[in-house]
C-alpha cells in the first residue's frame, strides 16, 4: 500500500505541470443516475489524446488521487492491448474529472477480479481444470457433458450465467445472493448439487425444451431453427477481469431450412449490470435474414409482457413466479426497435413426447417450444446486438414489482441511447 500511496504522489506531482494533456472530463447529461457505467477507451483515441507509452508501461486511471479499477485488454489476440475500459459512478447531470498517466506495468496496482467467464474440464483426479479454448462434443452427441456445471459460465456481482456446451446449446442462470464469484464452485466436487437453495445462490431457471435465457435461433417464414447441434462449437476467453468479461462463441455448420451458416457470438458482461450484451455475427449469405433471441415462458404464471423502452429500444419481459425457487424472477431482451422483425410466443407443445427426441436424459428436443422471442434483421457479416436482462426477487426484492424491473430497464436504454461525453476542460 506504501508503494501506491508513493506512486499516486508521484503521478499527481507529475499532472500538475501538464494537467490539460493528462486530464479529462465526463458528463452525464441524463437526468438519472449513472452506477457502474461502462466506459471505453480504444487504444488509438487513448494516445491520441494522452500519448504513446514506453515500451513495458501500461495507461492507468484516478480519480480525485484515487486509482479506479481499469482493463487493458486484448480483443484480436496479437498481444497488445486494444480498448481501455472502466466503469464510473455519476449523479445526473454531473461532471466528473479524471487523469491518465503512463506507468510501468510492474509498478501499476492490482485490482480485485469482479466478474469472470469459466470453462472447467473434468480431469484425472474427478476435479476440474480450466480451459481458455475447447471445442463442444460433436452434433448430438457428447451427452452427458465432462464439463463443469454443463458449459461456459459468466458472471459478475449481481448474476451469474450459462450456456450448456453441448448440442442444446441453451443459455441458463444461476441467482447471487452475494457478490462474489462463484462459478468455479457450482457444480465442483464440494459443491456438487447446484439446484438447492445455498449461501450463495442456485440454478433459478428450467429451461426444457425453449430458448432459456437469451439463447438464439432463426427465424425462416414461420418456423424457428435452434442454434445448437451443430458440428462446430468452440468456446474462446478473451478477457475478464474487475469491470468486464469478454468472450466468444463461433458456429460451423448452422443447418437453416436445408442451408449452412457459420455464426458467432461475443458476450460482454460488465461489473453491476443485470444484462449482459450478445454481439452475433452469421456469414455467407445474401440479402436479410432474422436472428431470434428469447426467454423461456415454463413455469411463468403471468402473461408476458412487450414495450418501448425509450425512443430506440423495445423490450420483451416476462416477470412472475418463475425461479426454481418459487419466487419472483424477471428476465427481458432489450433490442434496437429499427430491427426488430418479429415478436411472438411459440406454442408450449411437448415436442420431445411426440418424438423429436434430442438428449433423452433431458427429455430435450431440438425443436423449440415455450418461448417468447423476438426477431432481429440481419446482414451477412455485419453484428447484431442485443441485451438480455435477469433479475431475481430474492437477491433484491424490488423485482418483485414489475414496475421497477421496466423503470430499470427504460433507465439503461436511455444510457445506451445517451453515451456519457467526454471533453477537455
Amino acid at each position: 500500500m506504501y508503494k501506491l500511496i508513493v506512486l499516486l504522489a508521484l503521478c499527481v506531482g507529475s499532472l500538475l505541470t501538464c494537467e490539460a494533456k493528462s486530464s479529462f472530463i465526463l458528463k452525464n447529461d441524463l437526468a438519472i443516475n449513472r452506477t457502474n457505467e461502462p466506459f471505453v477507451f480504444s487504444r488509438g483515441e487513448f494516445e491520441h489524446r494522452f500519448g504513446v507509452g514506453k515500451a513495458g508501461e501500461v495507461p492507468f486511471l484516478f480519480v480525485k488521487g484515487k486509482p479506479i479499477p481499469t482493463q487493458t485488454d486484448d480483443l484480436n489476440g496479437d498481444g497488445k492491448w486494444d480498448e481501455l475500459a472502466f466503469t464510473v459512478d455519476m449523479k445526473p447531470g454531473s461532471s466528473l474529472k479524471l487523469y491518465a498517466v503512463w506507468i510501468e506495468a510492474k509498478k501499476a496496482p492490482v485490482f480485485e477480479k469482479r466478474t469472470q467467464v469459466y470453462l472447467g474440464e473434468e480431469n484425472k483426479t474427478g476435479g476440474f481444470t480450466e480451459v481458455t479454448e475447447a471445442d463442444a462434443p460433436l452434433g448430438l452427441a457428447g451427452f452427458p457433458t465432462h464439463y463443469q456445471a454443463e458449459g461456459v459460465g459468466w458472471e459478475n456481482d449481481r448474476m451469474a450465467f450459462r450456456i450448456y456446451f453441448d448440442c442444446r446449446n441453451t443459455k441458463d442462470l444461476f441467482g447471487k445472493l452475494t457478490p462474489g464469484l462463484i462459478l468455479k464452485k457450482a457444480g465442483s466436487p464440494t459443491e456438487p448439487t447446484y439446484h438447492e437453495l445455498a449461501p450463495w445462490g442456485m440454478d433459478i431457471l428450467h429451461c426444457g425444451s425453449s430458448l432459456g435465457a437469451g439463447s438464439l435461433a432463426m427465424l425462416e417464414g414461420d418456423s424457428l431453427y435452434r442454434l445448437g447441434s451443430t458440428p462446430g462449437y468452440h468456446y474462446k476467453k478473451i478477457t475478464e477481469g474487475p469491470v468486464r468479461t469478454i468472450f466468444e462463441l463461433t458456429y460451423q455448420g448452422w443447418e437453416v431450412n436445408g442451408h449452412k451458416y457459420e455464426a458467432s457470438e461475443r458476450i460482454t458482461l460488465w461489473i453491476g449490470k443485470y444484462w449482459f450484451q450478445s454481439e452475433v455475427r452469421i456469414h455467407d449469405f445474401i440479402g436479410e435474414k432474422q436472428v431470434v433471441t428469447g426467454i423461456t415462458t415454463t413455469k411463468l404464471d403471468r402473461d408476458p409482457l412487450q414495450f418501448q423502452a425509450n425512443a430506440d429500444y423495445t423490450a420483451i419481459l416476462t416477470h412472475g413466479k418463475q425461479s426454481l425457487n418459487n419466487d419472483i424472477l424477471a428476465m427481458a431482451v432489450l433490442a434496437p426497435t429499427n430491427e426488430i422483425g418479429k415478436i411472438a410466443r411459440t406454442t408450449n407443445t411437448d415436442f420431445y413426447k411426440l418424438g423429436y427426441q434430442t438428449v433423452p436424459v433431458k427429455s430435450f428436443s431440438q425443436v423449440i417450444s415455450d418461448t417468447w422471442y423476438l426477431s432481429q434483421k440481419i446482414k451477412s457479416e455485419s453484428p447484431s446486438f442485443h441485451y438480455f436482462f435477469a433479475m431475481w426477487g430474492l437477491e433484491n426484492p424490488k423485482w418483485n414489482e414489475v414496475d421497477s424491473v421496466k423503470n430499470y430497464i427504460r433507465e439503461e436504454a436511455e444510457k445506451l441511447s445517451r453515451p456519457i461525453s467526454i471533453s477537455k476542460e
